[in-house]
């Protein structure tokens, strides 16, 4: 056998294999499903039948509303980078809260870093008394909403029992591409007065969560559901283990609820920060039938907090922290005093 002719042998067998292992490679389609607290997403105008004064937005309104548009446009720049990195888009599909209206929200999506996006909106006003509310932004032509709905959250102060307005919780069943998602968006009761007195307000939160994820499980045990959220608890609170179920390990019945943010928790990794201790109150969870290990449909992929450089405090006594849009001593042309919180969803794309 001649050097030449084992020479062409070789490249023909190196050719062949290159061909075959590239034919074996898989390609995914992938959405970005986020979450993100605004801080005080609000407009300059005052409602009367809401204590809307109180907005930091009100208290600067008469710098024409250029504080306003600021806040706007860099909502905007975190939503539009947030997943960018993998997906080359923005997110398909972004739960917010800290929002007073539907016209905070319209003015956000046509942000010039968004409106080519074509999000569409979904947002029910709540009961809470300064009008703060929770929505769902949503790219239009990869989620399409079926059936929306919001769920009062019922709860009383402990001395005199009067009931306590507080958020809504929105639930957006739709089709992501062609196949059907359930997201569930929370905004639980906040720490106020410590954490052991409020405690009992967001377990109340978790049981209507729970009850909206278990009405849907009733239909269909293989409902694919994200809750998501600012839960004012961390992943390992009562609210979210005990109430919700939530497990760290993906091995998890049928109708069992995956938290991947609990790992990050551990590890120290926090969406908000008071007195030099982080918190993550910010999660995503997701039901059982997102953890299969077959991708011709939506599948889980990862998970993230995002908490890129230029949201991070970069001196003084918070440095570290997030780059919050007010302080004290007014607008901080920061962003927000939360980070955001990501999920990946993959499916595999036929040849």
């Amino acid at each position: 056998m001649s050097i030449n002719y084992l020479k062409i042998k070789l490249l023909t067998l190196f050719i062949s294999l290159f061909l075959n292992t590239n034919a074996q490679e898989k390609k995914f389609k992938i959405h970005t499903v986020a979450f993100y607290n605004l801080e005080n997403l609000f407009d300059t105008i005052n409602d009367p039948t809401r204590l809307d004064e109180y907005s930091p937005i009100m208290a600067l309104k008469t710098n024409k509303g250029t504080v306003y548009k600021q806040k706007i446009s860099n909502m905007a720049r975190v939503i539009a980078d947030i997943g960018h990195e993998v997906t080359k888009n923005t997110p398909s599909i972004v739960g917010v809260c800290e929002v007073e209206n539907e016209n905070v929200l319209e003015d956000l999506v046509n942000d010039s870093l968004l409106v080519h996006k074509d999000y569409g909106i979904v947002h029910y006003n709540s009961t809470d008394s300064r009008g703060i509310d929770v929505a769902l932004l949503y790219q239009k032509k990869v989620f399409t909403p079926i059936s929306t709905s919001t769920h009062e959250l019922k709860i009383y102060d402990d001395q005199n029992q009067k009931r306590v307005y507080t958020r809504e919780q929105l639930l957006v069943s739709g089709m992501l591409e062609k196949e059907l998602i359930h997201i569930i968006v929370n905004h639980w009761p906040s720490r106020r007065g410590g954490e052991a007195k409020s405690h009992p307000k967001r377990v109340a939160a978790a049981k209507l969560s729970k009850r909206l994820v278990d009405s849907l499980q009733v239909i269909d045990p293989y409902a694919k559901i994200c809750i998501m959220g600012d839960l004012n608890d961390n992943p390992n609170n009562a609210s979210v283990k005990k109430i919700l179920k939530a497990k760290t390990s993906k091995s998890i019945g049928l109708k069992g609820i995956y938290n991947p943010f609990e790992r990050f928790y551990k590890n120290g990794i926090g969406t908000t920060a008071y007195r030099d201790a982080w918190s993550l109150f910010d999660q995503i969870m997701i039901s059982k039938p997102f953890l299969e290990k077959d991708y011709t449909s939506f599948q889980f992929y990862k998970a993230g907090v995002f908490n890129k450089n230029y949201v991070i405090t970069k001196n003084g006594t918070h440095k570290g922290y997030p780059l919050r849009s007010f302080g004290y001593d007014g607008f901080k042309n920061g962003f927000s005093d939360h980070f955001p919180v990501y999920v990946y969803l993959i499916k595999e794309v036929c040849n």
